[in-house]
């Protein structure tokens, strides 16, 4: 098979645990890119974190972010793709944070907006490089096109929230996971694999053509849809489960081997 399309996960994927993309891994997707190979981020930053990362490795190509919520050219900055979530979920999300005293942030604009100023979110701006916004009126924000909800708290309160969401609201929208303790709320045709199957068609590439690599419970849809599902060496054990073929960790250019072995075909193992 010969793929003309790469989606590649940023958090635990492309980055390693520095949260940096290392040389190794760049000159390989260089030497794809010179192969006319489509490289692509599929993550759910938003897209103004996104858009570091993808600058890095010199991409220049719509990115799939916010789960599949939008995708977007690098250089115009142009939308091609994008779904909000549903207001009245939106109003039923922040009644629920505020009744249950969770942490919730929003994204209107591409921008990051909180209710209160507090170590989670001052924390989540640094790693994402990305500034935030104190709205005092926060569920005036529902009004809006929420283009993600996003609940922080310790893993084990996470999935008893994605419990109760997908029970209540489950049916409205796409509830899931990019961290243990980050539950993520979309529209519900804003998942990787809906993305990833639109920038394919996009590119003129079939789905058959396409290879995604990822870690987590939010690449589950995209590994399921591409026609070579890549799971990263130190993925959840789900993901690896549902792979068509495990590589080597994000901290030992899992990536690169990726494409060494199925783009370039350089790969010794």
């Amino acid at each position: 098979m010969k793929y003309k399309m790469v989606a590649i996960d940023v958090d635990d994927t492309l980055i390693n645990d520095d949260r940096i993309v290392t040389e190794a891994t760049k000159e390989a997707l260089f030497k794809a890119v010179e192969q006319d190979v489509v490289i692509t981020l599929a993550t759910g930053r938003m897209f103004a974190s996104a858009k570091q990362i993808a600058t890095q490795i010199n991409l220049n190509v719509p990115i799939i972010t916010y789960q599949g919520s939008l995708v977007k050219n690098l250089l115009d900055e142009e939308i091609i793709y994008e779904r909000s979530v549903p207001q009245s979920v939106s109003e039923y999300i922040i009644k629920y944070a505020e009744k249950n005293k969770h942490h919730l942030q929003v994204y209107h604009g591409d921008e990051l907006y909180v209710k209160e100023d507090n170590d989670l979110v001052k924390e989540y701006a640094m790693v994402s490089k990305v500034p935030y916004k104190v709205e005092t009126d926060f569920p005036s924000l529902a009004s809006k096109p929420l283009t993600k909800l996003l609940i922080i708290n310790h893993p084990e309160i996470i999935d008893q929230i994605a419990e109760e969401l997908q029970k209540e609201i489950g049916d409205q929208v796409h509830v899931t996971k990019s961290k243990p303790y980050f539950l993520e709320i979309v529209h519900k045709e804003a998942t990787k694999g809906h993305a990833l199957q639109f920038l394919a068609k996009h590119y003129g590439c079939d789905i058959s053509e396409v290879i995604a690599i990822g870690d987590s419970w939010n690449d589950h849809e995209m590994l399921e849809v591409a026609g070579l599902g890549v799971a990263m060496g130190n993925a959840i054990p789900t993901l690896k489960e549902i792979a068509n073929f495990v590589t080597l960790s994000n901290n030992e250019d899992g990536v690169k081997h990726v494409i060494d072995k199925f783009i370039l075909n350089e790969a010794k193992v």
